[in-house]
């Protein structure tokens, strides 16, 4: 019976990874694209740019409210009647991790406002550099060389961004400015390459039981602290007051203007869903192996839509990273392969080693005793 119930278990994990993985892939490609969207035709405001990206929360309340229903309908007896699970020190956590994210959305949206989308999407690969340097720290990830490849790999597929980079430098944009969102995006990387980590920590270090409903709670709590913060930033900036005026001026329309802002709400709300959805079922670095495969489709999609130029640099540092996306995931086959065998063995060590230790008892017993056990 308790084999059946771990059977069902690891099933409903691995429905709920493929979901997740789902949501972060929608999140994932379109969010940068309806986030260029706006500064390509009129729009300006980097912290409602950020306040934006975790917005959409109230989302989370609903699939709460779902997980509550179900909890009291299959009468958990634990649970059923509690709609908070999340204790103190994970609300304090949750909170600091909140607003490190507001604070990395803003990088983010200021690199954005001021990079073509396929070259702030290349640069973001190279935050799985970074999850996998915290990783390594925090939550101990055992590393291949395959894997410390795809890492170097992505390390150089960046850097030759980084050695031309006027060539696709947008009308009207001085080279600082350019620069200066470069080096905004590298820094979004960097920080949530150390955020991404520092979420699986949080799960393992919880004095509680980590369900899925916790993992939306923790969701929830960091984008109510992460919007609060780009709230700040939007009142200090005097956004809310501009809002109503940029929106009559938006090249496709106020009504669109306005669709655009909901529609990216609800989208990077899908990414974040996503990502810490992929670290509950799986690990941080899977989630950041995910969204950085997911580069090529952002990549295609915005030359496609946006007409964005694709330089020789570009496509180095496209293959690079692919390069390293294969180098990586062979590693996790061949990984996964050597862990299956030594599973095998392991059940069949018990037997092994209990024999051994019969005759090394045997051995060191008198001579008359050994003759006997062995005629037994």
């Amino acid at each position: 019976m308790a084999e059946t119930e771990a059977q069902v278990s690891k099933t409903m994990k691995k429905s709920l990874l493929i979901v997740n993985c789902f949501i972060l892939v929608i999140g994932n490609c379109c969010g940068p694209l309806i986030m260029r969207l706006y500064f390509l035709h009129g729009g300006k405001r980097v912290w409602l740019s950020s306040f934006l990206q975790t917005a959409g929360f109230p989302v989370i309340l609903l699939f709460l409210f779902i997980c509550y229903f179900y909890r009291k309908q299959h009468g958990d007896d634990d649970h059923s009647s509690t709609i908070i699970f999340m204790k103190p020190p994970l609300f304090v956590a949750s909170a600091v991790l909140g607003i490190m994210t507001g604070f990395d959305d803003y990088l983010y949206a200021y690199g954005v406002a001021r990079l073509p989308v396929s070259t702030s999407s290349l640069i973001i690969a190279a935050q799985l550099v970074f999850i996998a340097g915290f990783a390594f720290l925090l939550v101990k990830q055992k590393f291949t060389s395959y894997s410390i490849n795809a890492v170097v790999l992505l390390t150089i597929g960046a850097a030759v961004l980084g050695l031309h980079t006027s060539g696709d430098r947008p009308a009207g944009e001085s080279k600082k400015d350019y620069l200066f969102g470069f080096f905004m995006t590298v820094g979004a990387a960097a920080l949530y390459g150390f955020i991404l980590p520092s979420v699986e920590l949080t799960y393992n270090k919880a004095r509680q039981a980590i369900t899925y409903t916790l993992v939306l709670e923790i969701q929830l709590v960091l984008c109510v602290f992460a919007t609060l913060f780009c709230t700040i930033g939007m009142l200090i900036n005097n956004d809310f007051k501009v809002i109503p005026r940029e929106a009559r001026q938006f090249e496709l329309g106020e009504s669109m203007y306005y669709l655009v802002a909901v529609s990216s709400a609800i989208i990077w709300q899908g990414f974040f869903l996503g990502s810490i959805g992929v670290v509950f079922c799986a690990s941080s670095l899977l989630s950041g192996i995910l969204i950085s495969v997911l580069l090529p489709v952002t990549e295609i999609l915005a030359v496609i839509i946006f007409k964005e130029k694709f330089q020789a640099e570009k496509g180095v540092s496209l293959a690079l990273s692919l390069w390293g996306f294969v180098s990586y995931f062979y590693g996790e086959m061949k990984q996964s392969k050597k862990k299956s065998k030594n599973h095998k063995s392991e059940t069949e060590l018990p037997q092994i080693s209990d024999q051994v230790k019969f005759y090394e008892r045997l051995h060191c017993a008198p001579t008359v005793y050994r003759k006997v056990a062995c005629i037994l």
